[in-house]
Protein backbone atom coordinates (compact mmCIF):
# COMPACT_ATOMS: atom_id res chain seq x y z
CA UNK A 1 0.00 0.00 0.00
CA UNK A 2 1.18 3.58 -0.88
CA UNK A 3 2.54 5.97 2.22
CA UNK A 4 -0.60 8.55 2.71
CA UNK A 5 0.70 12.04 3.90
CA UNK A 6 -1.30 13.49 6.12
CA UNK A 7 -3.71 16.18 5.11
CA UNK A 8 -4.50 19.15 7.27
CA UNK A 9 -7.45 21.01 7.58
CA UNK A 10 -5.44 23.90 7.12
CA UNK A 11 -5.10 22.63 3.61
CA UNK A 12 -8.73 22.21 2.28
CA UNK A 13 -9.27 25.71 2.18
CA UNK A 14 -6.59 25.98 -0.57
CA UNK A 15 -7.16 22.57 -2.19
CA UNK A 16 -11.15 23.67 -2.04
CA UNK A 17 -10.17 27.37 -3.57
CA UNK A 18 -8.26 25.17 -6.16
CA UNK A 19 -10.77 23.66 -7.35
CA UNK A 20 -13.52 26.13 -7.38
CA UNK A 21 -10.77 28.02 -9.77
CA UNK A 22 -11.12 25.54 -12.11
CA UNK A 23 -14.66 25.09 -12.44
CA UNK A 24 -15.65 28.56 -12.18
CA UNK A 25 -13.28 28.68 -15.32
CA UNK A 26 -14.57 25.87 -17.15
CA UNK A 27 -17.97 26.56 -16.54
CA UNK A 28 -17.34 30.28 -17.27
CA UNK A 29 -16.36 29.08 -21.01
CA UNK A 30 -19.71 26.52 -21.23
CA UNK A 31 -21.75 29.49 -20.37
CA UNK A 32 -20.62 31.70 -22.77
CA UNK A 33 -21.23 29.69 -25.49
CA UNK A 34 -24.53 29.28 -23.89
CA UNK A 35 -25.17 32.84 -23.87
CA UNK A 36 -24.15 33.47 -27.43
CA UNK A 37 -26.44 30.67 -28.23
CA UNK A 38 -29.32 32.34 -27.17
CA UNK A 39 -28.26 36.00 -28.76
CA UNK A 40 -26.40 35.92 -31.85
CA UNK A 41 -25.54 32.96 -32.91
CA UNK A 42 -28.34 31.57 -35.04
CA UNK A 43 -28.05 34.75 -37.51
CA UNK A 44 -24.36 34.33 -37.47
CA UNK A 45 -23.84 31.21 -38.28
CA UNK A 46 -27.56 29.64 -39.75
CA UNK A 47 -27.78 32.74 -41.50
CA UNK A 48 -30.28 30.85 -44.12
CA UNK A 49 -32.92 29.75 -41.37
CA UNK A 50 -35.87 31.70 -40.09
CA UNK A 51 -34.93 33.55 -36.42
CA UNK A 52 -37.30 30.70 -34.68
CA UNK A 53 -35.05 28.00 -36.45
CA UNK A 54 -31.64 29.79 -36.30
CA UNK A 55 -32.39 29.91 -32.53
CA UNK A 56 -32.93 25.89 -32.41
CA UNK A 57 -30.13 25.15 -34.59
CA UNK A 58 -27.61 27.56 -32.29
CA UNK A 59 -29.32 25.26 -29.50
CA UNK A 60 -28.92 21.83 -30.76
CA UNK A 61 -25.12 22.85 -31.36
CA UNK A 62 -25.09 24.13 -27.96
CA UNK A 63 -26.48 20.75 -26.84
CA UNK A 64 -23.24 19.02 -28.68
CA UNK A 65 -21.35 20.13 -25.91
CA UNK A 66 -23.79 18.11 -23.24
CA UNK A 67 -23.59 14.66 -25.48
CA UNK A 68 -19.81 15.22 -25.52
CA UNK A 69 -19.34 15.34 -21.70
CA UNK A 70 -20.56 11.81 -20.89
CA UNK A 71 -18.01 10.36 -23.57
CA UNK A 72 -15.22 13.45 -21.16
CA UNK A 73 -16.51 12.05 -18.72
CA UNK A 74 -15.31 8.06 -19.37
CA UNK A 75 -12.08 9.32 -21.36
CA UNK A 76 -11.19 11.28 -17.78
CA UNK A 77 -12.58 8.85 -15.56
CA UNK A 78 -10.31 6.76 -16.79
CA UNK A 79 -7.53 8.80 -16.18
CA UNK A 80 -9.14 9.72 -13.21
CA UNK A 81 -9.32 5.83 -11.75
CA UNK A 82 -5.92 4.91 -13.15
CA UNK A 83 -3.66 7.70 -12.61
CA UNK A 84 -4.95 10.20 -10.06
CA UNK A 85 -7.59 12.58 -9.36
CA UNK A 86 -5.07 15.64 -9.81
CA UNK A 87 -3.83 14.92 -13.52
CA UNK A 88 -7.67 15.32 -14.72
CA UNK A 89 -7.53 18.47 -13.55
CA UNK A 90 -5.38 19.86 -15.43
CA UNK A 91 -6.00 18.17 -18.74
CA UNK A 92 -9.25 19.08 -18.58
CA UNK A 93 -8.82 22.64 -17.64
CA UNK A 94 -6.17 23.11 -20.93
CA UNK A 95 -8.82 21.30 -23.05
CA UNK A 96 -11.70 23.44 -22.17
CA UNK A 97 -9.94 26.65 -22.51
CA UNK A 98 -8.47 25.92 -25.72
CA UNK A 99 -11.16 25.29 -27.57
CA UNK A 100 -13.39 28.08 -25.73
CA UNK A 101 -10.36 30.61 -26.61
CA UNK A 102 -11.02 29.41 -30.41
CA UNK A 103 -14.70 29.19 -30.72
CA UNK A 104 -13.54 33.26 -30.46
CA UNK A 105 -11.60 33.21 -33.69
CA UNK A 106 -14.19 30.86 -35.95
CA UNK A 107 -15.66 33.23 -38.73
CA UNK A 108 -19.18 33.74 -39.91
CA UNK A 109 -21.14 31.91 -42.30
CA UNK A 110 -20.49 34.68 -44.20
CA UNK A 111 -16.86 34.26 -44.46
CA UNK A 112 -16.47 30.73 -45.44
CA UNK A 113 -19.36 29.22 -45.60
CA UNK A 114 -20.68 25.98 -44.27
CA UNK A 115 -17.66 25.43 -42.40
CA UNK A 116 -18.35 27.75 -40.29
CA UNK A 117 -20.98 26.00 -38.69
CA UNK A 118 -18.95 22.45 -38.64
CA UNK A 119 -16.17 24.41 -37.10
CA UNK A 120 -18.34 25.52 -34.24
CA UNK A 121 -19.98 22.17 -33.54
CA UNK A 122 -16.05 20.25 -33.11
CA UNK A 123 -15.25 22.97 -30.77
CA UNK A 124 -18.35 22.88 -28.79
CA UNK A 125 -18.05 19.08 -28.49
CA UNK A 126 -14.33 19.60 -27.62
CA UNK A 127 -15.45 21.71 -24.49
CA UNK A 128 -17.91 19.47 -23.24
CA UNK A 129 -15.13 16.70 -23.64
CA UNK A 130 -13.67 18.89 -21.18
CA UNK A 131 -15.67 19.79 -19.23
CA UNK A 132 -16.77 16.20 -18.78
CA UNK A 133 -14.03 15.63 -17.08
CA UNK A 134 -13.67 18.70 -15.19
CA UNK A 135 -16.53 17.72 -13.01
CA UNK A 136 -15.30 14.53 -11.19
CA UNK A 137 -11.48 15.26 -10.53
CA UNK A 138 -12.56 18.48 -9.07
CA UNK A 139 -14.87 17.06 -6.62
CA UNK A 140 -13.31 13.96 -5.87
CA UNK A 141 -10.12 15.91 -4.82
CA UNK A 142 -12.20 18.14 -2.19
CA UNK A 143 -14.08 14.96 -0.97
CA UNK A 144 -11.44 12.52 -0.56
CA UNK A 145 -9.75 14.84 1.46
CA UNK A 146 -12.56 16.36 3.40
CA UNK A 147 -13.89 14.65 7.22
CA UNK A 148 -16.24 12.20 6.61
CA UNK A 149 -19.15 14.95 9.28
CA UNK A 150 -17.97 17.88 6.14
CA UNK A 151 -17.85 15.89 3.03
CA UNK A 152 -21.20 17.84 2.01
CA UNK A 153 -20.04 21.18 2.77
CA UNK A 154 -16.45 21.13 1.30
CA UNK A 155 -17.32 19.16 -1.89
CA UNK A 156 -19.88 22.54 -2.40
CA UNK A 157 -17.33 24.94 -2.73
CA UNK A 158 -16.17 23.37 -6.05
CA UNK A 159 -20.44 23.33 -6.82
CA UNK A 160 -19.99 27.37 -6.51
CA UNK A 161 -17.80 27.50 -9.49
CA UNK A 162 -21.15 27.26 -12.00
CA UNK A 163 -22.84 30.04 -10.39
CA UNK A 164 -19.37 32.11 -10.58
CA UNK A 165 -18.43 31.00 -14.17
CA UNK A 166 -22.23 32.21 -14.97
CA UNK A 167 -21.91 35.35 -13.26
CA UNK A 168 -18.71 36.07 -14.88
CA UNK A 169 -19.74 34.74 -18.52
CA UNK A 170 -22.91 37.10 -18.56
CA UNK A 171 -21.55 39.63 -17.06
CA UNK A 172 -18.50 40.34 -19.93
CA UNK A 173 -21.73 39.75 -22.30
CA UNK A 174 -23.94 42.43 -20.31
CA UNK A 175 -20.80 45.05 -20.39
CA UNK A 176 -20.59 44.47 -24.02
CA UNK A 177 -24.13 44.47 -24.77
CA UNK A 178 -24.53 47.53 -23.16
CA UNK A 179 -21.43 49.50 -24.59
CA UNK A 180 -21.34 48.44 -28.06
CA UNK A 181 -24.07 48.42 -30.71
CA UNK A 182 -26.24 45.59 -31.99
CA UNK A 183 -24.33 45.53 -35.51
CA UNK A 184 -20.78 45.96 -33.42
CA UNK A 185 -21.72 43.26 -30.68
CA UNK A 186 -22.77 40.96 -33.79
CA UNK A 187 -19.49 41.83 -35.99
CA UNK A 188 -16.94 40.79 -32.96
CA UNK A 189 -18.28 41.81 -29.46
CA UNK A 190 -20.10 38.36 -28.66
CA UNK A 191 -16.33 36.81 -29.23
CA UNK A 192 -14.49 38.70 -26.42
CA UNK A 193 -15.97 36.72 -23.80
CA UNK A 194 -13.80 33.52 -25.34
CA UNK A 195 -11.16 35.30 -26.10
CA UNK A 196 -11.22 36.73 -22.26
CA UNK A 197 -10.93 32.77 -21.12
CA UNK A 198 -7.54 32.76 -21.47
CA UNK A 199 -6.85 34.99 -18.44
CA UNK A 200 -9.07 32.91 -15.87
CA UNK A 201 -7.69 29.92 -17.25
CA UNK A 202 -3.85 30.53 -16.58
CA UNK A 203 -4.79 31.20 -13.12
CA UNK A 204 -6.81 28.07 -12.30
CA UNK A 205 -3.58 26.01 -14.03
CA UNK A 206 -1.37 27.98 -11.35
CA UNK A 207 -3.54 26.99 -8.51
CA UNK A 208 -3.83 23.75 -9.54
CA UNK A 209 -0.38 22.97 -10.44
CA UNK A 210 0.89 22.21 -7.31
CA UNK A 211 -1.82 20.59 -5.37
CA UNK A 212 -1.66 16.92 -3.64
CA UNK A 213 -3.03 13.74 -4.70
CA UNK A 214 -6.25 12.61 -3.01
CA UNK A 215 -5.00 10.29 -0.14
CA UNK A 216 -7.99 7.52 -1.07
CA UNK A 217 -6.51 7.04 -4.14
CA UNK A 218 -3.28 6.28 -2.93
CA UNK A 219 -4.22 3.83 -1.13
CA UNK A 220 -5.84 1.72 -3.90
CA UNK A 221 -3.91 -1.19 -4.64
CA UNK A 222 -5.72 -2.75 -7.23
CA UNK A 223 -6.94 -0.07 -9.72
CA UNK A 224 -9.40 -1.39 -12.34
CA UNK A 225 -7.90 -2.06 -15.74
CA UNK A 226 -11.38 -0.25 -17.72
CA UNK A 227 -12.93 1.51 -15.29
CA UNK A 228 -15.97 2.41 -17.43
CA UNK A 229 -16.29 -1.47 -18.17
CA UNK A 230 -16.31 -2.02 -14.39
CA UNK A 231 -19.16 0.86 -13.82
CA UNK A 232 -21.23 -1.07 -16.59
CA UNK A 233 -20.97 -4.42 -15.33
CA UNK A 234 -21.54 -3.65 -11.35
CA UNK A 235 -22.80 0.21 -11.13
CA UNK A 236 -25.34 0.52 -14.27
CA UNK A 237 -28.17 0.93 -12.33
CA UNK A 238 -26.83 3.51 -10.03
CA UNK A 239 -26.10 5.30 -12.97
CA UNK A 240 -28.88 5.55 -14.75
CA UNK A 241 -30.78 6.31 -11.57
CA UNK A 242 -28.03 9.43 -10.83
CA UNK A 243 -28.57 10.26 -14.29
CA UNK A 244 -32.39 10.55 -13.77
CA UNK A 245 -32.24 12.21 -10.96
CA UNK A 246 -29.86 15.04 -11.39
CA UNK A 247 -31.83 15.86 -14.74
CA UNK A 248 -34.83 17.88 -13.45
CA UNK A 249 -31.56 20.62 -12.36
CA UNK A 250 -29.99 20.59 -15.40
CA UNK A 251 -33.60 21.20 -17.36
CA UNK A 252 -34.57 24.17 -14.71
CA UNK A 253 -30.69 25.54 -14.56
CA UNK A 254 -30.64 25.80 -18.53
CA UNK A 255 -34.66 26.88 -18.50
CA UNK A 256 -33.54 30.05 -16.13
CA UNK A 257 -30.02 30.78 -17.47
CA UNK A 258 -30.48 30.18 -21.52
CA UNK A 259 -33.85 29.29 -22.94
CA UNK A 260 -35.55 32.33 -20.94
CA UNK A 261 -33.24 34.67 -22.46
CA UNK A 262 -33.86 33.52 -26.45
CA UNK A 263 -37.74 33.90 -25.20
CA UNK A 264 -37.74 36.79 -23.72
CA UNK A 265 -35.72 38.62 -25.91
CA UNK A 266 -37.63 37.26 -29.33
CA UNK A 267 -41.39 36.49 -28.06
CA UNK A 268 -41.49 39.46 -25.18
CA UNK A 269 -39.22 42.00 -27.04
CA UNK A 270 -37.45 42.60 -23.50
CA UNK A 271 -34.10 44.03 -24.31
CA UNK A 272 -31.08 41.67 -24.01
CA UNK A 273 -29.19 43.80 -20.96
CA UNK A 274 -32.60 43.88 -18.50
CA UNK A 275 -32.80 39.97 -19.42
CA UNK A 276 -29.39 39.40 -18.66
CA UNK A 277 -29.51 41.63 -15.53
CA UNK A 278 -32.40 39.29 -13.89
CA UNK A 279 -30.46 36.13 -14.77
CA UNK A 280 -27.49 37.17 -13.17
CA UNK A 281 -29.28 38.71 -10.28
CA UNK A 282 -31.04 35.14 -9.51
CA UNK A 283 -28.11 33.15 -9.83
CA UNK A 284 -26.44 35.75 -7.65
CA UNK A 285 -28.50 35.39 -4.89
CA UNK A 286 -29.18 31.87 -4.97
CA UNK A 287 -25.40 31.01 -4.93
CA UNK A 288 -24.34 31.88 -1.07
CA UNK A 289 -26.81 29.73 -0.46
CA UNK A 290 -25.03 26.69 -1.86
CA UNK A 291 -22.73 26.11 1.66
CA UNK A 292 -25.35 26.51 3.81
CA UNK A 293 -27.54 23.70 2.17
CA UNK A 294 -24.53 21.76 2.07
CA UNK A 295 -24.55 22.08 5.66
CA UNK A 296 -27.99 20.71 6.13
CA UNK A 297 -27.11 17.49 4.07
CA UNK A 298 -23.98 16.88 6.45
CA UNK A 299 -26.53 17.12 9.32
CA UNK A 300 -29.42 15.62 7.89
CA UNK A 301 -29.01 13.40 4.57
CA UNK A 302 -28.37 13.45 0.95
CA UNK A 303 -31.50 12.26 -0.16
CA UNK A 304 -33.88 14.38 1.99
CA UNK A 305 -32.25 17.25 0.54
CA UNK A 306 -32.78 15.94 -3.40
CA UNK A 307 -36.48 14.83 -2.93
CA UNK A 308 -37.34 18.28 -1.43
CA UNK A 309 -35.44 20.22 -4.17
CA UNK A 310 -37.52 18.25 -6.97
CA UNK A 311 -40.85 18.29 -5.27
CA UNK A 312 -40.16 22.28 -5.15
CA UNK A 313 -39.11 22.05 -8.87
CA UNK A 314 -42.28 20.42 -9.73
CA UNK A 315 -44.27 23.05 -7.92
CA UNK A 316 -42.67 25.52 -8.85
CA UNK A 317 -42.36 25.43 -12.38
CA UNK A 318 -45.71 26.77 -14.06
CA UNK A 319 -46.06 30.01 -11.61
CA UNK A 320 -42.43 30.46 -13.20
CA UNK A 321 -43.50 30.50 -16.74
CA UNK A 322 -46.34 32.64 -15.58
CA UNK A 323 -44.19 35.09 -14.11
CA UNK A 324 -41.74 35.08 -17.21
CA UNK A 325 -44.22 35.90 -19.21
CA UNK A 326 -45.09 39.26 -17.62
CA UNK A 327 -42.34 40.61 -19.12
CA UNK A 328 -41.94 42.27 -15.97
CA UNK A 329 -38.15 42.28 -14.62
CA UNK A 330 -38.69 42.04 -10.98
CA UNK A 331 -41.40 39.76 -11.66
CA UNK A 332 -39.11 37.58 -14.07
CA UNK A 333 -36.45 37.93 -11.16
CA UNK A 334 -39.23 36.61 -8.64
CA UNK A 335 -39.60 33.53 -10.96
CA UNK A 336 -36.70 33.19 -12.03
CA UNK A 337 -35.67 32.92 -8.61
CA UNK A 338 -37.81 30.60 -7.20
CA UNK A 339 -36.47 27.77 -9.70
CA UNK A 340 -33.15 28.54 -8.77
CA UNK A 341 -33.71 27.68 -5.14
CA UNK A 342 -35.18 24.59 -5.75
CA UNK A 343 -32.10 23.78 -7.80
CA UNK A 344 -29.59 24.52 -5.49
CA UNK A 345 -31.34 22.26 -2.91
CA UNK A 346 -30.72 19.56 -4.95
CA UNK A 347 -26.99 20.65 -6.31
CA UNK A 348 -25.82 21.56 -3.17
CA UNK A 349 -25.15 17.74 -2.25
CA UNK A 350 -24.95 15.99 -5.35
CA UNK A 351 -20.91 16.62 -5.29
CA UNK A 352 -20.70 14.48 -2.01
CA UNK A 353 -23.76 12.16 -2.53
CA UNK A 354 -23.03 10.81 -6.06
CA UNK A 355 -18.57 9.62 -4.70
CA UNK A 356 -20.57 8.46 -2.13
CA UNK A 357 -22.29 5.92 -4.15
CA UNK A 358 -19.78 4.42 -5.97
CA UNK A 359 -16.46 2.13 -4.68
CA UNK A 360 -13.04 4.26 -4.74
CA UNK A 361 -11.58 2.29 -7.55
CA UNK A 362 -14.41 3.48 -10.18
CA UNK A 363 -15.50 6.78 -8.17
CA UNK A 364 -14.37 9.14 -10.95
CA UNK A 365 -15.96 7.25 -13.31
CA UNK A 366 -18.64 6.21 -12.01
CA UNK A 367 -19.99 9.80 -10.51
CA UNK A 368 -18.83 11.80 -13.49
CA UNK A 369 -20.96 9.39 -15.85
CA UNK A 370 -24.25 9.54 -13.98
CA UNK A 371 -23.67 13.38 -12.98
CA UNK A 372 -22.84 14.13 -17.13
CA UNK A 373 -25.63 12.06 -18.50
CA UNK A 374 -28.20 13.83 -16.50
CA UNK A 375 -26.61 16.89 -18.32
CA UNK A 376 -27.81 14.99 -21.50
CA UNK A 377 -30.95 14.36 -20.48
CA UNK A 378 -31.42 17.99 -18.74
CA UNK A 379 -29.51 20.88 -20.06
CA UNK A 380 -28.81 19.38 -24.05
CA UNK A 381 -32.57 19.01 -24.50
CA UNK A 382 -34.43 21.61 -22.41
CA UNK A 383 -33.55 24.69 -24.12
CA UNK A 384 -34.29 23.25 -27.68
CA UNK A 385 -37.66 21.51 -26.43
CA UNK A 386 -38.27 24.57 -25.09
CA UNK A 387 -38.28 26.53 -27.84
CA UNK A 388 -40.52 24.31 -29.94
CA UNK A 389 -42.86 24.18 -27.51
CA UNK A 390 -43.50 27.99 -27.39
CA UNK A 391 -43.47 28.20 -31.62
CA UNK A 392 -47.46 29.43 -32.26
CA UNK A 393 -48.57 29.25 -28.45
CA UNK A 394 -50.16 31.65 -26.22
CA UNK A 395 -48.12 34.47 -24.62
CA UNK A 396 -47.39 32.32 -21.66
CA UNK A 397 -45.36 29.12 -22.70
CA UNK A 398 -47.69 26.72 -20.26
CA UNK A 399 -46.52 23.56 -22.45
CA UNK A 400 -42.59 24.76 -20.78
CA UNK A 401 -44.00 24.85 -17.20
CA UNK A 402 -45.71 21.42 -17.84
CA UNK A 403 -42.58 19.77 -19.59
CA UNK A 404 -40.20 20.95 -16.54
CA UNK A 405 -42.93 19.92 -14.36
CA UNK A 406 -42.49 16.16 -15.74
CA UNK A 407 -38.78 16.18 -15.36
CA UNK A 408 -38.94 17.42 -11.86
CA UNK A 409 -41.30 14.79 -11.10
CA UNK A 410 -38.73 11.77 -13.14
CA UNK A 411 -36.02 13.14 -11.17
CA UNK A 412 -38.23 12.68 -7.52
CA UNK A 413 -38.65 9.11 -8.37
CA UNK A 414 -35.33 8.60 -9.43
CA UNK A 415 -33.96 9.97 -6.09
CA UNK A 416 -36.28 8.03 -4.35
CA UNK A 417 -34.78 4.58 -5.69
CA UNK A 418 -31.40 5.91 -4.58
CA UNK A 419 -30.23 5.54 -1.50
CA UNK A 420 -29.31 7.32 1.57
CA UNK A 421 -25.46 7.28 1.70
CA UNK A 422 -24.90 9.86 5.21
CA UNK A 423 -23.61 9.44 7.53
CA UNK A 424 -21.85 6.11 6.69
CA UNK A 425 -18.07 6.77 5.72
CA UNK A 426 -16.42 6.11 2.32
CA UNK A 427 -14.38 3.21 2.09
CA UNK A 428 -11.04 3.46 0.08
CA UNK A 429 -11.38 0.80 -1.20
CA UNK A 430 -14.29 -2.25 -2.20
CA UNK A 431 -14.53 -5.38 -3.45
CA UNK A 432 -15.23 -5.12 -7.14
CA UNK A 433 -18.51 -5.55 -7.22
CA UNK A 434 -19.24 -3.57 -3.94
CA UNK A 435 -22.87 -2.82 -2.66
CA UNK A 436 -23.87 0.59 -2.06
CA UNK A 437 -23.88 2.52 0.85
CA UNK A 438 -27.13 2.73 2.32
Amino acid sequence: MHDVRAVTTASLPRLAAASLAGTAVEFYDFYAYGTAAALVLGPLFFPSFSPATGTLAAFATFGVGFVARPLGSVLFGHLGDRRGRRPVLIASLLLTSASTIAVGCVPSYASIGVAAPVLLLLLRFLQGLGLGGEWGGAVLLTVEHAPAGRRALWSSIPQLGPAIGFVLANGVTLALSTGLSDTQFAQWGWRVPFWAAAVPALAGLWLRSSLAESPRFLEIDDHARVPFMEVVRHHRRLVLLAAGALSAGYAVFYAVTTWSLSYATERLDVSRSVMLTCVMAAVLVQAPLIPAAALLGDRYGRRPLCVTGCAACALWMLPMVSLLATGEPLLMFLGMLGALLAFVTVFSVVSAYLPELFDARVRCTGAAVGYNLGGVLGGALTPIVATALVQGGGRVPWGVGGYLTGMALLSLGCFALLPETHPAPVPAVEPVAGSVRG
